[in-house]
C-alpha cells in the first residue's frame, strides 16, 4: 500500500471523542441504570421529533406502489466499521430489490431509541451478550432480535503472522524480539484497560513498554513493521479491516483476560416483520464470515480514499456475487 492505513472520514463523528469498545468510546453502555432509565422517555421522544422533522419518518406499509416496495430506514451507529460496512451492504443489496433505503447515523443510546419507537427500522451492529445488555434490558421488550450475522467479535493482541510465539503466555519470553513493546491505541478505550488491568499483570509483561496514542497510530506502526519484516505486537479487536491488510494473527488467551467472544445481531423494530415479511426473512438468514466482512471493511475504509461508499459497495458486490445472491435466496 502507498499510503498509511487509515485516513479521517467525513461521517458524523460520534459524541465522545475517545474510541468504543474494543476501541469505542467509554460512555457507550456506561450510563447509570438510573441514568438510562430518566433518560428513555426523553430520548425516545426526540428521537421520534427529529425524525418527523426530517421527513424520514418510516414507511410502515410494504405494498408495492408504482414499483416501491417501501421505504426503509436503516441506523447506523456512528463510528462503527463493521455496523457502516454490513449497512451500505443491505442498502445496495435492498434498492436492488425494490425498496428505496435510507440510513441514518445515530450514537448508541438515540439508535435503541429509535428503534423502539418506531423510527428506525432495523440496525445491524447489536453487540451481545456484554456490550449493549443494558440497552437490550431497558428497550428489549420494544424491539425484536433477528439473531447473530457474525459470531466472532473480540479483543485481542495480535503479532505478525511469521512470529515466533502463538501465546500470549509467550511473550514475556519473547519480548525482546518484540522490541520489548505492545502498541496499543486510545489510552480511555476499554480495550486499553483490559490489556492494563488483566493481560499484562496476569501474564508477567510488565516489563514490557505498552504505548498508548491512538487507533490511526496503532495502525501506523503495524504497516511499518509489516513493510520492513519485522515483529510487532499490537492491541485490535474483531472484527476489523487490518486482518484482510496485514499478515498478522491472535495469540492465544489461554487465561481468558480479554474476555468471550460477542455475536452480532441485527434488531428491528416492532411489526418490521408484518411490514417487510421479505426483508425480514433475509436478515434472519443473513451471515457473514470473517474474511468477507474484513474485506468489505479493507476496500471500504482503507484502499479507497473516499467517502462515497456506494459504488465501491457495487464492485465489492460484483466481485462476491455468490454469496451476495444467496442473501437473498
Amino acid at each position: 500500500m502507498s499510503r498509511t492505513p487509515t485516513r479521517p472520514r467525513r461521517r458524523p463523528a460520534p459524541a465522545c471523542g475517545i474510541p468504543r469498545w474494543p476501541g469505542r468510546s467509554p460512555c457507550h453502555g456506561k450510563e447509570t441504570h438510573s441514568m438510562r432509565m430518566h433518560s428513555k422517555a426523553l430520548l425516545a421522544a426526540s428521537a421520534a421529533t427529529a425524525l418527523i422533522l426530517t421527513g424520514c419518518a418510516t414507511e410502515e406499509t410494504s405494498g408495492d406502489a408504482g414499483g416501491d416496495k417501501g421505504d426503509i430506514t436503516l441506523a447506523v451507529f456512528n463510528g462503527w466499521d463493521e455496523g457502516i460496512a454490513s449497512s451500505e451492504l443491505w442498502k445496495a443489496i435492498l434498492e436492488d430489490k425494490g425498496y428505496n433505503v435510507e440510513l441514518e447515523y445515530s450514537d448508541v443510546a438515540p439508535l435503541f431509541a429509535g428503534l423502539s419507537t418506531g423510527d428506525y427500522d432495523f440496525a445491524t451492529d447489536v453487540w451481545l451478550p456484554t456490550t449493549h445488555a443494558e440497552y437490550i434490558e431497558d428497550f428489549g421488550d420494544d424491539i425484536v432480535d433477528l439473531g447473530a450475522w457474525f459470531d466472532q467479535a473480540a479483543l485481542t493482541v495480535a503479532v505478525n503472522a511469521d512470529a515466533p510465539i502463538d501465546s500470549l503466555a509467550e511473550l514475556a519470553d519473547h519480548a525482546d524480539e518484540f522490541g520489548n513493546e505492545i502498541v496499543g491505541i486510545e489510552a480511555g478505550a476499554g480495550l486499553t484497560a483490559a490489556v492494563e488491568n488483566s493481560v499484562i499483570p496476569t501474564y508477567g509483561l510488565d516489563g514490557m513498554d505498552f504505548t498508548t496514542s491512538s487507533t490511526t497510530a496503532m495502525l501506523t506502526e503495524l504497516k511499518a513493521a509489516t513493510d520492513a519484516g519485522e515483529n510487532v505486537v499490537v492491541t485490535l479487536w474483531e472484527p476489523h479491516w487490518a486482518y484482510s491488510a496485514f499478515p498478522i494473527k491472535n495469540l492465544e488467551d489461554p487465561e481468558g483476560t480479554l474476555g468471550t467472544a460477542e455475536g452480532i445481531h441485527t434488531y428491528t423494530r416492532t411489526g418490521f416483520e408484518d411490514d417487510f415479511p421479505e426483508v425480514a426473512e433475509w436478515l434472519s438468514a443473513f451471515s457473514m464470515d470473517p474474511e468477507l466482512l474484513y474485506d468489505l471493511e479493507n476496500v471500504m475504509f482503507n484502499e479507497n480514499d473516499t467517502d462515497d461508499y456506494g459504488p465501491v459497495v457495487d464492485q465489492w458486490i460484483a466481485d462476491n456475487q455468490e454469496y451476495v445472491d444467496s442473501l437473498t435466496s
